[in-house]
């Protein structure tokens, strides 16, 4: 039986709700701990953040010999090169993946989206999704935003049985604090009476998520050529969350 290529989107309208350090933290963690093969389609233009930080990742790679020992022991152990990231826009995204699937199949590929539902672009891309993960956090603002945002899109796009969009799953991000609050309860049953399932895995707002590649050699967490460290995996939530992700995307 051939092996089918599953599109997923870290998609919502709000900006820093952590869409893009997400999509990267996962393509990693999949790709290089967990032995899946994943492309990233970075189609968020005009900032392209994802491609930028692969040009940042590489050339600090290339010219900090710390970072190149390590690539080269990752390569030798795994046997396998960084995941694609290509740039591209919502115009495009989908030709791009199409192009990128006469070379090669890999099990995921994730699509960083602008967050305008009201472009066709986005829409036409959006409808060739399996899976769309939705970051939410404890904001009213972002929360009301987010869930407007799902709405629609399961009521043009999904409901109407007019997109591939298996399922919209939301997924608590940047939870202040180590657990989580009788606000949280509050907003799931509202979230519950929309019909949304939500992750049970959170996501705590810790600074772990924003450290790259750096000339002091820190522990990384954020990197398109490395996983997250072991170390700072720990009181992440990011090895549940990501267990949890592949038992829906099975």
């Amino acid at each position: 039986m051939e092996k089918k290529t599953l599109n997923v989107a870290f998609s919502t309208q709000k900006g820093g709700a952590g869409k893009t350090t997400l999509t990267v933290l996962v393509a990693s963690y999949l790709h290089y701990v967990k032995g899946y093969n994943v492309a990233v389609i970075d189609c968020d233009y005009p900032q392209h953040s994802i491609a930028e930080m692969r040009e940042r990742d590489l050339k600090t790679a290339m010219d900090d010999e710390f970072y190149k020992l390590m690539a080269y022991e990752q390569f030798t152990s795994l046997s396998k090169k960084a995941y694609p990231v290509i740039e591209s826009s919502p115009e495009n995204a989908l030709e791009d993946a199409a192009e990128l699937l006469k070379e090669t199949q890999p099990d995921f590929i994730f699509f960083d989206l602008p967050g305008t539902a009201n472009n066709p672009a986005v829409i036409r891309t959006l409808k060739e999704m399996d899976y769309i993960i939705a970051p939410i956090s404890a904001d009213r603002v972002v929360l009301e935003s987010t869930l407007q945002y799902v709405v629609v899109i399961n009521d043009t796009l999904v409901t109407t049985g007019k997109s591939k969009i298996k399922s919209i799953h939301l997924l608590w991000n940047l939870v202040d604090g180590r657990e989580k609050t009788e606000l949280y309860q509050v907003y799931e049953e509202v979230i519950e009476q929309l019909g949304f399932p939500v992750f049970n895995t959170f996501l705590p707002d810790s600074k772990r998520f924003r450290r790259e590649q750096s000339v002091s050699h820190k522990a990384l967490f954020r990197s398109t050529i490395f996983p997250a460290d072991k170390t700072l995996v720990r009181g992440s939530n990011l090895d549940t969350m990501i267990d949890e992700l592949l038992e829906i995307l099975k």
